[in-house]
């Protein structure tokens, strides 16, 4: 058994609990017919069943990681009620919840003044922050790394605002050398900072591009989508740690529950470290905000309905596993991080692989040895396939060459990009499992070599 029976049989008495608190309402019967929800339930879970095992250990391949036992059922619990945290209105546990749990995220960064809110992931988390700075900085210029989110991009195009991808380096960091090139020619309204690049995990260097701010007066908002928790880690490296102690000094920041928070999908969250940028949100809305005077979260916030679910399940996993150094959550993260420096050890040590650089945070990719860089890049696509008939799912990422020059050498560069293995172990049980899944790639490309 792979799933987590045990905890749901706690929903039901959680349920009457909840239920408790509207005792004094008149008898109300839903009046719902148990066995057609039985039969398309079955279906449900029937369907459900074409999807690769994201819940397992041998699951590695995309930022896909189990929430928390305890987020699943608040989540659920809410949903009885299913508030929604535009207003006070419709969510007014829901809202206070949401308030404290931005309050635990911000104070990661060392900010206790901040505005913020969670939002439905890191895409609109980013736009949020990018649509602020496009009212401080109207008409400039958006930089990020070419190892940044797409959708960068793409959030600049909506905005109407120029984008501009600044070369990365051999560390797939945004390469300070092109950024202050680019910042010379002038027009530029913000730099994003990733803490966490979806291909590689790499961290860019914010202590100096901060150090470009106060001579070039650009907003500065990290996307720490995805490695935003990793602040907490005690195992970084050097780089990686300056990054993260100097991020408290940035204007705004995206972060992931729903990525190494231990919570369901559709839970993004963003920051601002000036409270006063929520005078840009100001608008008219007479049918909404009026069973208080106190703040409404669709006062601060472009999006306007938002699950309150997902305000619920987050606060409730704070209360078990605290954000907070030297905690059971934080020493969950650092699992995470030794098994990607377990996995890179044994890749940097077989000559089947090449390894291009040591991984910042949790996610490893490699390259496979082959005369020619299309011939690694076949082979690297057959191991994915043979270790997933194998039961172990790995990712696929399309990298710059330029990234290997220092440690592959004699293969005919043929194309300028090459087709990697990647892996995020973003699991704890991954450290554990590590043997396992090492197993198997060798058993994968064992077989794919003598083909």
């Amino acid at each position: 058994m792979s799933f987590d029976h045990e905890s749901w049989k706690l929903l039901g008495e959680a349920l009457a609990r909840l239920e408790a608190g509207f005792a004094d309402l008149p008898p109300f019967s839903p009046g719902v017919d148990l066995p057609p929800l039985q039969a398309v339930l079955r279906q449900t879970a029937e369907r459900l069943q074409d999807n690769y095992p994201y819940h397992h250990p041998l699951y590695a391949g995309q930022m896909l990681k189990p929430p928390h036992p305890l987020a699943r059922l608040a989540y659920a619990l809410a949903l009885w009620l299913n508030p929604n945290n535009h207003a006070l209105d419709g969510g007014r546990a829901s809202s206070a919840m949401e308030k404290e749990v931005v309050a635990d995220l911000a104070r990661l960064f060392g900010w206790d003044a901040h505005l913020g809110h969670l939002t439905g992931g890191g895409t609109l988390a980013n736009l949020e922050a990018l649509w602020v700075a496009a009212q401080l900085r109207p008409g400039q210029t958006i930089l990020a790394s070419d190892q940044a989110h797409y959708t960068h991009s793409r959030i600049s195009a909506v905005l109407q605002l120029p984008f501009a991808a600044v070369p990365s380096d051999a560390q797939a960091r945004l390469d300070m050398a092109a950024l202050r090139a680019r910042l010379e020619q002038g027009d530029v309204g913000t730099v994003v900072a990733t803490l966490g690049t979806t291909a590689t995990g790499a961290v860019d260097p914010l202590p100096e591009i901060l150090a470009l701010q106060s001579t070039y007066g650009f907003r500065l908002h990290v996307d720490a989508a995805y490695g935003g928790y990793f602040t907490l880690a005690d195992n970084l490296g050097a780089a990686a740690r300056a990054a993260y102690d100097a991020v408290p000094q940035v204007d705004s920041i995206a972060i992931d529950p729903h990525k190494h928070g231990l919570q369901p999908d559709g839970c993004g969250c963003v920051l601002f470290r000036d409270p006063s940028v929520g005078a840009l949100y100001r608008h008219d809305s007479p049918y909404t905000y009026f069973t208080s005077a106190e703040l409404h979260l669709g006062e601060i916030s472009l999006e306007c309905s938002r699950a309150g679910a997902a305000a619920v399940a987050l606060w409730a996993t704070h209360q078990l596993l605290p954000p907070q150094p030297g905690g059971a959550f934080a020493a969950d993260l650092g699992k995470c991080r030794r098994a990607a420096l377990q996995l890179s050890q044994k890749l940097a040590a077989d000559p089947r692989f090449v390894l291009p650089f040591a991984p910042e945070l949790d996610i490893v990719v490699w390259a496979v040895n082959a005369p020619t860089v299309s011939a690694a890049s076949r082979r690297a696509r057959a191991i994915f396939e043979a270790a997933a008939a194998r039961h172990l799912h790995l990712a696929l990422a399309q990298l710059p060459v330029s990234f290997f020059a220092a440690a592959w050498r004699g293969a005919a560069i043929d194309q300028e990009t090459v087709t990697c293995l990647r892996s995020c172990l973003m699991k704890p049980e991954h450290l554990d499992w590590l043997d396992e899944l090492w197993r198997i790639l060798d058993e994968a490309t064992a077989v794919c070599h003598s083909e």
